[in-house]
């Protein structure tokens, strides 16, 4: 029994329909471990094709956060190659294209291309490249300097597939003002990037890599994310190859209706399915979790049960080696000023079935996140 472990590429295909064409986000996520060539040392990445308001857009892109056009009321539109890695020498580079520059398949199974940047289900290509001058000039990039090219191919392992949350009637009434599929929350890369004149290799084997998309008209507050495939025993010593989990939510809303500190879980365990979704009513899915900010960390505790198992994740990520990621919301405002990404979080998952420990988990390599602001 697969339970939520159930490929299906329709929910990756671009959403942006109807009124969330005019005034809506899209975006398809990837992250992973690299090794540098020369050094050896391990470095996560994240690449990030996220597309804004397709229906208003024309030959250039437009930028929500310039004076003239907040004056103006003009929404922002374009496609944003985002991408960037965590650790020492941190950064995150924003490259721009306005719709008509833009290829996109929009059915099943998707691509999106411009210039030398492309992605569909199993590829993975581009550049971006943004110097110290267009960084000072341009607050509107939201971004770093720096510079970064990859060529990778991608191959989905385990899915999440949160269910009628991002199911077809839902997506067609767009009734979630934040949709969430994960193609491949356990997903091998395989290839190469080149970071700042620095070259690592990506490999299936070493980069606990993760794809997810996102989409709807804004972001949730708070913004809860966990994930690792990096994940090894302390009952048995022994590493988890066939395991991953995933959380992610926090206030998810039904039209103006707020589901206040609600999350989505999943955790496949060496093959079992462990999940704790709020939208399955009768697995009585109940959750508490707490977020928080010290001067030198961000900490993740989150307690998850139903009827049957219960889920226990502790997690930390030394902000030294975070972001402070940035977005525009496709109205216009930029609410998250606090938005803390990493790659290198480090914690526990303690899993129970019927009250009995079936394992302590030591995670590494978490891809995680944290931010809220005031409603």
């Amino acid at each position: 029994m697969n339970g939520f472990n159930e490929h299906d590429i329709s929910r990756n295909a671009c959403m942006l329909t109807g009124g969330q064409a005019r005034l809506g986000y899209d975006w398809w996520w990837h992250s992973f471990t690299a090794i540098n060539e020369t050094t050896g040392e391990e470095k996560p990445f994240f690449i990030e094709f996220f597309v804004c308001n397709p229906a208003s857009g024309g030959r250039d892109p437009v930028f929500g956060q310039l004076p003239e056009n907040r004056k103006a009321g003009k929404k922002p539109s374009y496609l944003m190659v985002k991408t960037g890695a965590w650790g020492e020498t941190a950064g995150q580079y924003h490259r721009f294209f306005g719709w008509q520059e833009v290829k996109m398949e929009w059915g099943v199974p998707f691509s999106v291309e411009a210039a030398d940047c492309y992605l569909d289900e199993t590829r993975l290509k581009g550049s971006v490249k943004v110097t110290p001058q267009e960084a000072a000039d341009h607050p509107e990039y939201l971004c770093d300097a720096g510079e970064i090219s990859w060529d990778l191919k991608i191959n989905k392992i385990t899915a999440y597939n949160v269910g009628y949350g991002a199911g077809k009637l839902f997506r067609t009434l767009q009734l979630f003002e934040m949709f969430w599929h994960a193609e491949g929350m356990k997903t091998e890369f395989q290839g190469t990037v080149v970071y700042n004149g620095e070259k690592y290799r990506v490999e299936p084997e070493t980069c606990y890599g993760y794809s997810d998309k996102n989409w709807g008209k804004d972001f949730t507050s708070p913004w809860v994310w966990l994930s690792s495939c990096n994940l090894t025993s302390a009952v048995t010593g022994k590493k988890l190859t066939d395991s991953v989990f995933d959380i992610g939510g926090g206030c998810p809303k039904i039209g103006p209706v707020a589901l206040k500190r609600k999350l989505l879980s999943a955790f496949w365990y060496e093959g079992t399915p462990y999940e704790f979704n709020f939208s399955k009513f009768w697995t009585f899915t109940r959750t508490k979790f707490d977020c928080r900010e010290t001067e030198e960390q961000i900490i993740w505790h989150v307690e998850q049960r139903t009827w049957r198992n219960k889920m226990v994740t502790d997690i930390t990520c030394e902000k030294k080696d975070m972001l402070l990621i940035q977005y525009e919301a496709p109205n216009g405002t930029k609410r998250h000023n606090r938005l803390w990404n990493g790659g290198n979080g480090r914690g526990t998952v303690k899993l129970y079935h019927r009250g009995k420990l079936v394992d302590e988990v030591i995670c590494e390599n978490i891809g995680c996140e944290y931010g809220e602001y005031d409603q």
